[in-house]
């Protein structure tokens, strides 16, 4: 037995229900792949300002999915009372306005007021999101006829949404996001969202709203070219800004995320302006004899600053650097005086695999200073990996980390901890009132170096390396760095969070 919801004796057409099953197929599937590329997207734009963490994905995903079923609440619930027709149409013409105008709403936002930053992107997600995931209940009541066809339709549909949200994800993650800036992929999602909007109206009823929205798209593009926090370069990875020095011509910053990042001088490569990178280069000086080549690998690149000082002041090093990001990669060579010939070889790739493919005892120094924010990549702190760095140094090769870390400096003390199972001799290095190991000190967190080898390290040679940098830093080893670390858990790849770890640090 079966409902009718057309008058007796209509036929199951398109001019019965009102959409044909080819649009409904290329509506559900449009709207679904928009839902996740401004899933993805809005992870970019958000890094700069809070970071490419756990959290803020965790923050993503989660405002995304409540868009979704919302949206699917509601368009279900809107439809039994409206004519399905007339609600197409706006919810692709209002939501391509809302994604057009989120750069701009975002980096605003953010610059002028960012204690409304997490309301906004809130809002920027779950206004479209909500919108476009009511798009499938519409269609669906558009299409069925019978309860003897329910099964078909709404399963049918059901499964051509979750292919575009697939589509919509790889498009994005591996296509759209390598060759296009956020903010374009954005606005030209916007237009084709209007597009479609357009399309459904002039098909149905024709809508006098299509040209009020289409000025909101474009509204939304010229916004992005006058708000503040816009991009020299957008990478698969990052925002990134070079800026130059006015004390120094050849000096130049690249900023990441708005994190200064590195600071290169690409007239005089001996030139360290970062005291972290000033604390690395006494260390490694002190630990081999002056002016020998050595072979090196950098786990993490961002302008190359310390591999072109090997470069310099030890000729004939090798080094090879494990860069994620080709487009840093690119920044490197154009803007920042990279050169062939250079002695130091830079391929695309994830640090972890990288150290998988090199030979056991190939190296003499590993130096791991790859951040996604002010968070080091979790795979890149374990024990494991930490097993592939003593696996490819050589017994007297030294291994020299760089951390960011605050508060009760967790994650530098699982950090510690994790070294200390699989190097036999770990130090820490740091401003004392960073590291907060004074007696009744309280650390303030900051950059951190941690050194570990199988061989002793001359700990009094590189202090006055150190104090000759003027950089301030004090070494702290044995029992001091015993107590210091405390009962920290050492990070494995069953358990490392990273993130949770270096809270206090946001």
């Amino acid at each position: 037995m079966t409902e009718p919801s057309s008058p007796p004796g209509a036929k199951d057409t398109p001019r019965a229900h009102g959409l044909g099953p080819r649009a409904a197929a290329a509506l559900v599937f449009g709207s679904s792949a928009a839902v996740l590329v401004v899933e993805i997207v809005a992870l970019r734009l958000l890094a700069p300002y809070l970071g490419l963490t756990l959290e803020t994905s965790t923050m993503v995903i989660g405002i995304a999915l409540a868009a979704i079923a919302f949206g699917s609440w509601l368009g279900g619930l809107v439809a039994d009372r409206i004519q399905p027709r007339r609600l197409l149409g706006p919810a692709l013409g209002v939501s391509g306005a809302a994604v057009a105008l989120t750069p701009a709403a975002l980096r605003a936002s953010a610059e002028w007021a960012p204690a409304l930053l997490l309301l906004i992107a809130s809002l920027t997600i779950l206004v479209p999101g909500a919108l476009l995931s009511a798009v499938t209940p519409i269609v669906t009541k558009l299409r069925l006829t019978t309860l003897a066809e329910t099964g078909t339709v709404v399963g049918r549909l059901s499964g051509v949404g979750t292919v575009g949200a697939i589509v919509g994800t790889v498009l994005t993650g591996f296509v759209l996001i390598s060759r296009w800036p956020v903010s374009g992929i954005l606005i030209g999602l916007g237009a084709l969202l209007l597009g479609g909007s357009a399309l459904v109206e002039w098909r149905t009823r024709g809508w006098t709203g299509a040209p009020a929205l289409a000025l909101v798209v474009v509204a939304g593009g010229l916004a992005t070219t006058v708000v503040p926090g816009s991009c020299d370069t957008e990478t698969r990875y990052h925002c990134v800004q070079v800026t130059a020095d006015p004390g120094r011509e050849g000096g130049r910053t690249l900023v990441l995320d708005g994190v200064r990042h590195s600071y290169v001088d690409i007239d005089d490569p001996t030139f360290l302006e970062f005291t972290y990178v000033r604390a690395l280069a006494s260390v490694v000086d002190a630990a081999f004899p002056e002016g020998e080549p050595l072979t090196a690998h950098h786990l993490g690149g961002g302008g190359l600053t310390f591999p072109r000082y090997l470069a310099a002041t030890r000729p004939g090093t090798r080094s090879v650097v494990s860069e994620i990001d080709g487009g840093v990669v690119r920044v490197d060579r154009e803007r920042l005086g990279l050169r062939p010939g250079s002695g130091i070889e830079v391929r695309t790739e994830d640090g972890r695999l990288g150290l998988r493919r090199l030979e056991a005892g190939s190296r003499d120094v590993v130096v791991g200073d790859a951040f996604g924010g002010v968070s080091v990549p979790w795979p890149l702190t374990t024990a494991e990996a930490m097993a592939d760095v003593r696996r490819v140094l050589t017994e007297d090769g030294l291994y020299v980390a760089n951390l960011i870390d605050h508060g009760e400096l967790a994650f530098a003390r699982a950090k510690v901890a994790t070294l200390s199972e699989t190097f036999e001799h770990v130090s820490l290095i740091g401003e004392p009132a960073d590291i907060g190991v004074r007696p009744g000190g309280v650390a303030e967190g900051g950059n951190l170096l941690v050194l570990a080898s199988q061989r002793p390290v001359d700990l009094p040679a590189a202090q006055a390396a150190l104090d000759a940098r003027q950089t301030g830093w004090k070494i702290t080893t044995g029992a001091a760095l015993t107590s210091w670390v405390g009962d920290a858990r050492r990070l494995t790849d069953d358990y490392a969070p990273v993130d949770q770890l270096l809270r206090p640090s946001r």
